[in-house]
């Protein structure tokens, strides 16, 4: 299968809202052939560093530190699901898997960080934090058991959790290597 061409960023967005508004395998199987994992890293650095700009308050060592963070740990993480899921039977392809979980994971942080960013002005807000991280652990995990199930071509749930967890695992212990080396440098 030959890479697809490069998708522009408001097609990009287009794909991210339609996926938002309407997460299903099909909607994701609409998609997953229309990028490439360039196309993905793309979405996923300017989405960081969007997300990078929410959090200049902890420095700009830590923003530019959480923007390699959330790149490295996103390739990370889509290359183990590809691998595992390969390793389960699955059949997709990596420019598949990057651009599925591209067109959910940014946007999701991104809504995150701006609630999050207007939640932490008032002391209520403040308390509903932990809730709103559970509430985007719990949305991001049902996009991504979706994702993993279009992009890899799997229906055993067994088979999608092992990949999505070893997905996970990969991705925070990278992201925490690059992030402590940024929190302390």
């Amino acid at each position: 299968m030959t890479t697809p061409s490069s998708v522009p960023l408001s097609e990009m967005v287009q794909h991210s809202i339609k996926v938002l508004t309407k997460p299903s395998v099909q909607t994701f199987e609409e998609f997953e052939n229309r990028g490439s994992l360039r196309d993905a890293l793309i979405y996923v650095a300017i989405g960081a560093a969007a997300i990078g700009l929410l959090g200049l308050a902890g420095g700009l060592s830590a923003a530019i530190g959480g923007v390699i963070s959330t790149v490295l740990s996103f390739f990370v993480f889509t290359y183990v699901v590809q691998f595992v899921g390969k390793a389960q039977g699955g059949t997709g392809t990596l420019d598949q898997v990057a651009y599925t979980f591209a067109l959910f994971v940014i946007p999701l942080q991104i809504v995150a960080g701006i609630i999050g960013l207007i939640l932490t002005i008032t002391l209520i807000g403040i308390l509903l934090l932990p809730l709103l991280g559970l509430a985007a652990l719990v949305a991001s995990a049902y996009f991504a058991y979706t994702a993993i199930q279009s992009s890899m071509n799997m229906t055993d749930s067994t088979k999608v959790v092992i990949t999505l967890i070893a997905g996970v695992l990969a991705s925070v212990v990278v992201g925490g290597i690059v992030t402590s080396l940024f929190v302390r440098g």
